[in-house]
């Protein structure tokens, strides 16, 4: 074997880098913006801790854990909770991630192959098309229209062109909040020649799944997470679908991918939902407030929302200039604007405390009135 050396004064790092995939080195790492001592309302969180009274059943737990093992595996007690709580169809198989991110990690790995590729609709989650492009795979982007919905015969003729083995579709949809309509959804499903996943991320604002559906459709997958219902920093997502698809993006699976605490803590806390459900419904009450008064405002189109975040568009303010301004008060929101297309002059703003929302709403009438 042919051994290279390196003399003082040659570019080592160039040359390394050489070795990185040219797809790889021309993606941007995904961002996340620093929120210290800001309002942060940037990033779809549930803005509610647990109550005291609920937190030392899932500390006791959590004191149990044998750090010095290896998690089970499989994390059998942590999925036995997750069907309780979810409810999926007798003979449904259950798969859990590190997050939703590594779920659809897992999915694109296991049908990765040159020349397939992975559909989504656009503007949608950004992790779709990067982790298509991580693992090799052409990535499709169905352009919505312009009330943000899909247009089916565009779609079906996208589906036709590319024959995708994975189609993502978020409901609701990140970032417009919008759930598409079912007619919709039901066409691309008997239309699909792979998988079709439905990200339902944000069900508990939109209270609508298509869970109960998993038994009619072999080639339907329902995705989840906890992050939503106030339990993010566990990172955990979890997979519905059926045995021997799931089975197969198991074998993709990294062992130990759940650790240890996060199975300890969720197990107990999802056998207690009452004080997430609890929260979810004052987020959706303080939702249809949030999306009155931006509605009553000048120069504001605001678009319906089943999620626990609004998108919005200024017709006159520049939607850059007014972010800044929400920051300078110490207000963080999502600049979407820089997207462009159907997302030119947009702003989204996450659902927070009934106090976090008034903040936002000062806020933001003293940016648009550049006071």
């Amino acid at each position: 074997m042919r051994r290279t050396e390196y003399l003082p004064g040659d570019n080592v790092t160039d040359s390394l880098l050489n070795w990185i995939r040219p797809e790889i080195r021309a993606l941007s790492a995904y961002h996340v913006a620093d929120a210290e001592g800001m309002v942060k309302l940037d990033a779809m969180e549930n803005p509610y801790a647990l109550p005291q009274t609920d937190r030392s059943d899932w500390l006791n737990k959590v004191s149990e854990a044998e750090i010095n093992r290896y998690p089970d595996p499989h994390a059998r007690k942590l999925k036995l909770a997750l069907n309780a709580l979810m409810q999926p169809p007798a003979g449904t198989a259950t798969l859990l991630g590190n997050g939703s991110d590594e779920i659809i990690q897992m999915l694109a790995l296991a049908v990765a192959q040159p020349g397939r590729c992975i559909m989504a609709f656009e503007p949608g989650f950004v992790m779709y098309r990067m982790i298509a492009e991580f693992t090799g795979m052409q990535y499709v982007g169905a352009p919505l229209d312009d009330d943000f919905e899909i247009d089916v015969v565009k779609t079906l003729r996208l589906i036709d062109q590319h024959q995708p083995a994975i189609i993502f579709i978020a409901y609701p949809n990140n970032p417009t909040a919008n759930c598409f309509h079912a007619s919709a959804i039901e066409q691309i499903i008997k239309f699909a020649p792979g998988m079709v996943v439905i990200d339902e991320a944000y069900h508990p604002f939109a209270q609508d799944s298509y869970i109960d559906t998993l038994a009619q459709h072999e080639k339907l997958l329902v995705m989840r997470t906890v992050s939503k219902m106030g339990l993010a920093g566990l990172r955990l997502g979890v997979l519905f679908g059926h045995p021997l698809l799931i089975n197969e993006i198991d074998k993709v699976r990294l062992p130990y991918n759940i650790n240890v605490l996060t199975q300890k803590a969720a197990a107990a806390i999802l056998k207690k939902p009452q004080a997430m459900e609890q929260q979810a419904a004052q987020i959706r009450q303080q939702r249809e407030v949030m999306l009155q008064q931006l509605a009553d405002m000048p120069d504001v189109k605001v678009y319906p929302s089943r999620a626990n975040f609004i998108l919005f568009r200024l017709l006159q303010a520049n939607a850059t200039e007014v972010f800044e301004k929400l920051k300078q008060q110490g207000v963080l929101i999502k600049n979407m604007s820089a997207a462009g297309g159907v997302l030119e002059n947009c702003l989204r703003v996450t659902v927070g405390t009934e106090e976090e929302n008034a903040v936002f709403m000062r806020a933001i009438a003293r940016a648009m009135n550049n006071e």
